[in-house]
C-alpha cells in the first residue's frame, strides 16, 4: 500500500479527464475534519469535495460565517479564538464527537524575537488557542496554513518553534511553501503548509499536481462570464454564455443562475488608464505621466489572459481584467480562487471580496485533502 501513495505522490495531471475526476466531489468516509479560522469555508469546501466529514467550522467573522453555513451544510460556529474557551463551546456544538483532523491558518503577527518561547508570548494567543484544541481534541492530522512569509520569518525562527510544538506532542511532520497553481488553481498563490501526523507512515507534503504545461489560465477560468461593464448589476441573474471548457463546466456543474458578478461603478480616469495597460501589463506599461496616482509593484495590473492570475487580494482594487477595464467581480474572484459557481457569497460587495480573498483555494485545499487520506488507508 505505501508504494501506492508514493506513485500518486509523483502522478501529474496532464489531460482534461484526469483533472476533472480528481477534483469532481468524491464519496465520504469517516475521517471527520474541526476548521479553525475557517473564514468563508475554502479548506472545508476542499475537505469536504475530499470525502470528509467536516463537523464544524470556528471563526469570530458572522458575515463569513454567513456564507460557511449557507453553502457547507455544516456548523458554523461564531467564538472567540483567542480565548481557551471556545473549546468547551466547540464540545458542546459536536456533542463530544471525535476528531480526527484539525485545519487552520491562526493569524501570525504577534510573532517576535524577545526569547520567549512561541507559546508563551501573550501576543501569540491566537496560535496558543490553536494549540490547545490540539492538546484536547487530540487529532491524528493537523494541517496549518499561513501566508509564505512564516517559512522564513526571523530566519526562519519561528518555523522551528511550530514544528518544536508539534514534535513535543508526538507528531511527525512536513512543510512546504506551496503554489496553488500547482494544484489545478487558476492562480499563483503561495502559502505555507505544515502537516503534522501520529498515523504509522511519515507524512509528506503532497508533490505538484499539474503538469506545467497544462496549469489554468485566467482565460480558461472566467471567459465564459460576461462583461457587466460600468454597471453595478444584480446579485443573481442568467448565464449570457455558455461556458468553454472542462474547468469552466466543472465549476458550473451544480448552478443554475450566476451568483456574485456584479460590477465595480469606476471614475472615468480609471477606465482610460486601464484602457493603456496591455494583456499581462501594469503601471509600468503606462505612457509617462500617466497612472502616476499608483506606481508601488501591483499597481494598475492588468492579469495575463494566458497564465494563472496573480494572487487575488482582499480589496480588488489594484488588479483587473485581462480584457475588459475593470477590476474582477467577486464571482470571477471567486472562480480564480476555484470556489463553484453553486457557492454563494454573502454580505456586501466588499466582504465579499474580503472573504474570497482571504479562503484557502478550494481545490488546493482538496488536494491536500486527497494527499492526506490515502495514509488513513495504509
Amino acid at each position: 500500500m505505501a508504494q501506492k501513495v508514493n506513485t500518486h505522490e509523483k502522478k501529474q495531471i496532464q489531460n482534461q479527464g484526469e483533472y476533472v475526476k480528481f477534483f469532481s466531489e468524491k464519496k465520504s468516509f469517516d475521517v471527520t475534519v474541526l476548521d479553525l479560522f475557517c473564514g468563508c469555508g475554502g479548506m472545508s469546501l476542499g475537505f469536504k469535495r475530499a470525502g470528509y466529514n467536516v463537523l464544524a467550522g470556528v471563526d469570530n467573522d458572522e458575515v463569513a460565517l454567513k456564507t460557511y453555513r449557507h453553502n457547507l451544510d455544516t456548523l458554523g460556529l461564531n467564538a472567540d479564538l483567542s480565548s481557551s474557551k471556545y473549546i468547551d463551546k466547540i464540545k458542546g456544538a459536536i456533542k463530544r464527537k471525535k476528531i480526527d483532523i484539525i485545519i487552520g491558518g491562526p493569524p501570525c503577527q504577534g510573532f517576535s524575537l524577545t526569547g520567549t518561547r512561541l507559546l508563551n508570548d501573550p501576543r501569540n494567543n491566537l496560535f496558543k488557542s490553536f494549540f490547545n484544541a490540539i492538546d484536547e481534541f487530540k487529532p491524528k492530522i493537523v494541517l496549518l496554513e499561513n501566508v509564505r512569509g512564516m517559512k522564513s520569518l526571523y530566519k526562519g525562527v519561528i518555523k522551528k518553534e511550530i514544528i518544536s510544538e508539534f514534535e513535543s506532542r508526538g507528531y511527525n511532520t512536513a512543510n512546504s511553501v506551496l503554489n496553488a497553481a500547482d494544484y489545478g488553481v487558476p492562480q499563483n498563490r503561495e502559502r505555507f503548509f505544515i502537516i503534522a501526523s501520529k498515523l504509522k507512515k511519515k507524512i509528506s507534503i503532497p508533490e505538484p499536481l499539474i503538469d506545467a504545461k497544462f496549469k489554468i489560465n485566467c482565460k480558461a477560468a472566467i471567459s465564459d462570464l460576461h462583461d457587466i461593464g460600468n454597471l453595478m448589476g444584480e446579485e443573481k441573474i442568467d448565464y449570457k454564455n455558455n461556458s468553454q471548457n472542462f474547468y469552466q463546466k466543472l465549476m458550473r456543474k451544480k448552478s443554475n443562475r450566476l451568483l456574485n458578478h456584479v460590477g465595480t461603478n469606476h471614475k472615468q480616469f480609471v477606465i482610460d488608464t486601464i484602457k493603456q495597460v496591455p494583456d499581462g501589463g501594469n503601471y509600468k506599461d503606462l505612457p509617462e505621466g500617466v497612472g502616476t496616482s499608483r506606481t508601488f509593484n501591483e499597481a494598475w495590473t492588468r492579469y495575463s489572459s494566458k497564465k494563472p492570475s496573480k494572487t487575488i487580494d482582499t480589496g480588488h482594487r489594484n488588479h483587473f481584467h485581462y480584457k475588459y477595464n475593470r477590476v474582477l467581480t467577486a464571482r470571477e474572484n471567486a472562480r480564480l480562487q476555484s470556489f463553484p459557481d453553486d457557492f454563494e457569497l454573502l454580505g456586501t460587495k466588499t466582504s465579499q471580496n474580503k472573504q474570497v480573498g482571504n479562503a484557502v483555494p478550494v481545490f488546493l485545499s482538496q488536494a491536500i485533502a486527497t494527499h492526506i487520506k490515502g495514509y488513513f488507508k495504509q
